[in-house]
C-alpha cells in the first residue's frame, strides 16, 4: 500500500487537516501561529500569494503532504551530524484516503527552484488520482547536499527543501489515521 505523510500538528481543532487559508477562517488564533513560520521569513511570506497551476488555487488552499517515509529525512540529518532534539510524529495516511480529493504532485526541484517569490510553472505541477501515485523510496541528492551546506554553515533550514510535495485541494481527515515517529526505521519496524 502507497501511503503520504504529514507531520502532527502541535494543535489540532478537529478531525481533519485543513488549509491554511480555512484555518484562518475558523480558527483564527491558531492560523496566526502557523503563520508564524511564513512570516519569520519575509521570502517565505511571499508563498502565501503563490499560485498554483492546474489546481486553480493558492499555496495556502492545500493542504501539502510529503511523499517518501520521513525516515529517510531523519536518518540523513543524523549522517551528517544534525543534534536532533525531538521525536516528530507524523500522520501516515494511505493513499486510498485521498479518493476523490483533488490531487496534484509539485516537482520541486533543484532545476525549477527560483525562490519562493517566483510564480509556479504549469510543468511543475502534475495531477494525479490515488491509482497513480507511487511513495518515493530515497531522498534526492539535491536535498542532501542543501542539508549539508545549510548545516555546516550554522543556518536553520527547511526540512522539505527540494522534495516534491503532494498537494490535496481541501480538507483531509485523520481520524482513526496511524501516527508514526520519523526516527523508526520501517524496514525494522
Amino acid at each position: 500500500m502507497e501511503y503520504v505523510y504529514h507531520m502532527v500538528p502541535k494543535e489540532l481543532k478537529g478531525e481533519y487537516l485543513i488549509p491554511l487559508n480555512e484555518l484562518k477562517r475558523l480558527y483564527p488564533n491558531l492560523y496566526g501561529e502557523y503563520i508564524q513560520k511564513y512570516k519569520d521569513h519575509p521570502q517565505r511570506e511571499n508563498l502565501l500569494t503563490r499560485k498554483i497551476p492546474k489546481l486553480e488555487c493558492l499555496w495556502n488552499d492545500v493542504v501539502h503532504f510529503l511523499p517518501m517515509h520521513p525516515y529517510e529525512i531523519y536518518k540523513v540529518l543524523l549522517e551528517i551530524g544534525v543534534n536532533i532534539h525531538t521525536n516528530k510524529l507524523f500522520y501516515k495516511i494511505p493513499i486510498s484516503a485521498l479518493n476523490g480529493e483533488c490531487m496534484a504532485i509539485y516537482k520541486y526541484s533543484k532545476q525549477n527552484w527560483g525562490g519562493p517569490i517566483r510564480e509556479l510553472k504549469e510543468y511543475e505541477i502534475e495531477l494525479i488520482n490515488f491509482n497513480e501515485y507511487r511513495e518515493l523510496k530515497y531522498l534526492n541528492i539535491c536535498t542532501k547536499e542543501y542539508y549539508r551546506e545549510e548545516y555546516e554553515k550554522g543556518r536553520k533550514f527547511g526540512m522539505f527543501h527540494l522534495i516534491p510535495h503532494l498537494l490535496v485541494k481541501g480538507k483531509v481527515e485523520v481520524k482513526n489515521i496511524e501516527i508514526i515517529n520519523w526516527s523508526i526505521d520501517p524496514v525494522n519496524d
